[in-house]
């Protein structure tokens, strides 16, 4: 029978996989977040927004929400989540299929008031239009944003638990634990 700490460690090609995996997608959202702009580079609303461009966005967030639901949904169904480390990755993956969630719905709502945006006449409703637009644009990169971190402190647990099973693989070696390094030529002895 394993001792304990052993049956609550991670097989290091798995987190391997998957921290390259969570990488990947926490670099789409991060990227989308950071370039998907909707105001000019003076900080103005175009006077005609791209429905399609903005329509793409909403695609394109959607397409990565998929991709961190069904990375989450592998994780949950894996034997994996049920450790220690597991459960907290799974917790950050729960949190970044949730906020990816949030994000497409915001993107689609902008398209649908740039669209909208194009045929107004009334002064009123366009400024209306334009300010649910600009607040829908920030409010979905903003959950991209989330998104992002979310798969950045799942991956970074899974290195953490990584470096600690390195940790482990030496107290476990036979002989015992490493001897420090000798010291620097030159270097003071205490």
């Amino acid at each position: 029978m394993k001792p304990d700490f052993q049956r609550d460690l991670i097989p290091r090609d798995d987190a391997l996989r998957l921290i390259g995996a969570l990488n990947e997608m926490k670099d789409k959202a991060h990227k989308a977040a950071q370039q998907w702009e909707l105001l000019t580079e003076d900080g103005q609303v175009p006077v005609a927004p791209s429905f399609t461009v903005l329509l793409q966005h909403a695609t394109d967030a959607q397409e990565l929400s998929r991709d961190v639901l069904r990375l989450t949904t592998g994780f949950a169904r894996s034997p994996l989540h049920a450790t220690r480390d597991g459960s907290t990755v799974l917790k950050h993956l729960a949190l970044a299929a949730t906020m990816s969630s949030h994000a497409a719905p915001y993107f689609a709502e902008t398209a649908e008031h740039a669209l909208a945006l194009l045929r107004a006449t009334n002064p009123a409703d366009r400024h209306y239009l334009t300010n649910n637009m600009v607040h829908d644009h920030a409010t979905g990169r903003a959950y991209l944003r989330r998104t992002s971190e979310s798969l950045r402190d799942a991956g970074k647990e899974l290195e953490d638990h990584l470096g600690f099973q390195r940790f482990l693989a030496q107290l476990t070696r036979p002989g015992g634990p490493p001897k420090p390094p000798p010291p620097s030529p030159g270097g003071h002895h205490r």
